[in-house]
């Protein structure tokens, strides 16, 4: 069971989303895991993550950060695992490190703490594919990811609130929109 909790994440735009999604598909129909499907999540990359946090202080944050960013450049390089997650990671971009590095300035300033994980010079940015994978099934796991033909290439195209578990957005803003929703 997994603990609860909020998270800031960044969304992928609908093909690069799609690509993401395969690897869930194919990880659950070959029974390894299917939690993130299970847990409604969506394919994101974790910008930050707190046990408690007040969503309406956030939401005012969220949206004029959101606001001054464009669309934003990933490429889906690379197939990782730690623990029991197995994950693709983006190639960290100067422009991937500054967007996060602004974002925890905002936040900062707001006076909401970042925690040692999500500190710029700690944060690794990754876009988990399974959660709790059976050691016994990682290596399968790892050979059914390496079909899939990286890097996959996109953009970043929203960041929203949620909590979990099960995941339920409380909101999310285009980069880069700063016409009101």
């Amino acid at each position: 069971m997994s603990q609860g909790g909020y998270a800031i994440e960044l969304y992928l735009d609908p093909a690069l989303e799609n690509q993401v999604l395969k690897a869930w598909n194919v990880l659950a129909r070959r029974q390894i895991s299917s939690q993130l499907i299970e847990i409604e999540s969506r394919p994101h990359i974790t910008l930050y993550s707190a046990p408690f946090i007040d969503p309406t202080k956030l939401e005012s944050i969220i949206k004029t950060f959101a606001s001054k960013q464009e669309p934003l450049p990933l490429s889906l390089s690379t197939i990782g695992c730690h623990n029991n997650l197995l994950f693709l990671a983006p190639t960290p971009t100067l422009s991937l490190l500054q967007f996060h590095s602004q974002l925890c300035d905002a936040m900062r300033r707001e006076g909401i703490e970042i925690s040692e994980d999500y500190r710029p010079e700690n944060w690794i940015p990754y876009c988990a594919v399974a959660q709790d994978v059976p050691k016994a099934r990682m290596a399968e796991s790892l050979c059914v990811l390496r079909d899939l033909k990286l890097p996959v290439a996109g953009y970043a195209m929203d960041i929203g609130l949620v909590e979990f578990s099960p995941v339920r957005e409380f909101f999310s803003f285009v980069l880069g929109n700063t016409v009101e929703g």
